[in-house]
């Protein structure tokens, strides 16, 4: 894969993240700032580093679950990873702009 198809992967990647929302945050994951990093191989192994709002968030286990499955849907993916990491803890910096407009937080 050159450096131009992973670059349009990881755009497709970031619109299937735009499609998954919190289910107690009406905002979707990618905005919500829960994804740290996309790390896309040559081969197409996509490793996605997330967070959740809490330890103890209700979808711990089904959330990323979802992420790994709707990346592995895509053209391109060979195998999809999802880890999750509470370092940095995730807090209300990390949503972008846009998503702190929608939210009433600006």
């Amino acid at each position: 894969m050159t450096k131009e198809e992973i670059r349009e992967l990881e755009e497709k990647i970031i619109g299937v993240l735009k499609n998954i929302f919190d289910p107690e945050i009406p905002v979707n994951i990618y905005d919500l700032g829960l994804i740290y990093e996309i790390n896309i191989s040559e081969t197409g192994h996509v490793k996605v580093l997330m967070t959740l709002t809490s330890p103890n968030c209700p979808v711990a286990e089904s959330m990323p679950a979802q992420v790994k499955e709707e990346v592995s849907y895509l053209n391109g993916v060979t195998e999809s990873e999802v880890e999750i990491t509470f370092e940095p803890p995730w807090d209300q910096d990390m949503i972008t702009e846009e998503a702190k407009l929608e939210l009433g937080l600006l």
